[in-house]
């Protein structure tokens, strides 16, 4: 097991300068831009792989850190620089993450490169799991593979929706059910290449937040991908699907395998939101005069920045534990990654809100950034599993009861 410290390392610390000054310089200065053009940002992207932060490199540095805490520390800083924008530079890593957590290590070899391209020709991927009637309830999905034998060929209908990059995606890795009578246990992920027929985007939507990123439907119609396009191979699902119909144990859910993976991370943007707006609110109490002195001399400022400052540290901690206990295999034994996204997440909304209130009326105006923030932490207590989805898996594993 690898020792933990709270002191990061000299590559942890170059990772931290290097992307906080990616995200001062270039993010920073193009935020409001893009929120307000609600439109993929490739100038930020192809800058982002110039650079190489966009890319598998990156990510593969990042990820065989052994405390877990370097893709903790670019996500936050990412974050901090603008949300919609780490989004659209790690909307990918979803589609990513479900390839490496359920794909065949020959899949992983093939697909991962595919997924970011080069700074050349960059590609972008996505992960479908969510559906028009199907959100927190995984075992609903509606979207079906069907085998077809002559031609060794899947062949998916469905619409996926919420999807990052939806539509517009060079790799999608989309969730559909095998076997529907079996739910979420009879599910499998699949790879739909780019150029493949019968995958086009559908509703692109308008949101609250995070508007830099792209966020659609997925319709597949009669979409044929190749047999070996669907992650782990067809021995490891024939196997799998005969254990759950004998009443056994079947291993990690397909959608579930990859929210594992990824719900520290989307606790660390939450975590880059709030210390934005933190780091801004305490900077114009500072600043701000009112009745003959800085406004952060009265209590009732002073105190909701201290309360501020304590839970943003808080969350960090729970991101970092997670992570840390992923990266050395240490078990979730009381849903310790859902406990990070949630608290985060929840953070993000009131930390932000504080901000609001602490610059007043200026808090509630576009020509100030705290609004803005305000807007893009809301998700994060709703996708890749509400908090009350967090709460949920938290109170079954500190309980051993099924709640429902």
């Amino acid at each position: 097991m690898t020792d933990f410290s709270m002191a990061l390392n000299d590559d942890q610390k170059t990772l931290q300068e290097w992307v906080h000054g990616f995200a001062l310089n270039v993010m920073r200065p193009a935020a409001h831009e893009w929120d307000e053009r609600e439109e993929t940002p490739w100038p930020i992207i192809e800058e982002a792989a110039r650079l190489g932060i966009y890319g598998v490199d990156f990510l593969a540095n990042a990820v065989s850190d052994k405390t877990g805490l370097s893709m903790m520390i670019a996500l936050e800083e990412l974050a901090w620089g603008d949300a919609g924008l780490c989004m659209s530079l790690m909307g990918t890593t979803l589609g990513v993450a479900a390839i490496m957590a359920n794909g065949t290590p020959e899949q992983q070899m093939e697909w991962v490169p595919k997924c970011f391209g080069t700074p050349d020709d960059i590609k972008l991927a996505a992960f479908g799991v969510s559906e028009p009637d199907a959100g927190s309830d995984v075992s609903s999905l509606r979207t079906r593979a069907i085998y077809d034998e002559a031609t060794d060929e899947w062949v998916l209908n469905g619409t996926k929706t919420w999807i990052s990059n939806g539509g517009i995606a060079h790799v999608h890795v989309i969730v559909a059910s095998v076997d529907p009578a079996l739910g979420s246990r009879g599910q499998a992920s699949f790879i739909v290449p780019e150029g493949t027929k019968g995958i086009r985007q559908g509703q692109k939507f308008s949101k609250m937040g995070i508007r830099a990123s792209h966020t659609a439907e997925v319709v597949l119609e009669d979409c044929r991908i190749p047999g070996s396009c669907l992650l782990g191979g067809k021995d490891k699902l024939d196997e799998k699907l005969a254990r759950v119909r004998e009443g056994k144990k079947a291993s990690s859910q397909a959608a579930m395998a990859t929210f594992e993976a990824t719900r520290p991370a989307v606790g660390a943007q939450a975590l880059g939101i709030a210390r934005a707006a933190y780091e801004y609110s305490l900077e114009y109490a500072k600043e701000r005069r009112q009745f003959g002195r800085a406004i952060i001399e009265n209590q009732g400022i002073a105190f909701k920045l201290a309360d501020m400052k304590t839970r943003i540290d808080a969350a960090r901690l729970l991101v970092w534990r997670a992570s840390w206990m992923a990266a050395t295999r240490t078990p979730f034994l009381n849903g310790e990654g859902s406990m990070s996204k949630l608290f985060a997440g929840e953070t993000a909304v009131h930390v932000t809100e504080e901000a609001i209130q602490i610059l007043g009326g200026y808090g509630y105006v576009r020509e100030y950034p705290v609004e803005r923030w305000h807007r893009d932490s809301k998700i994060y207590t709703i996708f890749e599993g509400t908090s009350e989805i967090q709460r949920l898996i938290i109170s079954r594993a500190i309980s051993g009861v099924h709640i429902k």
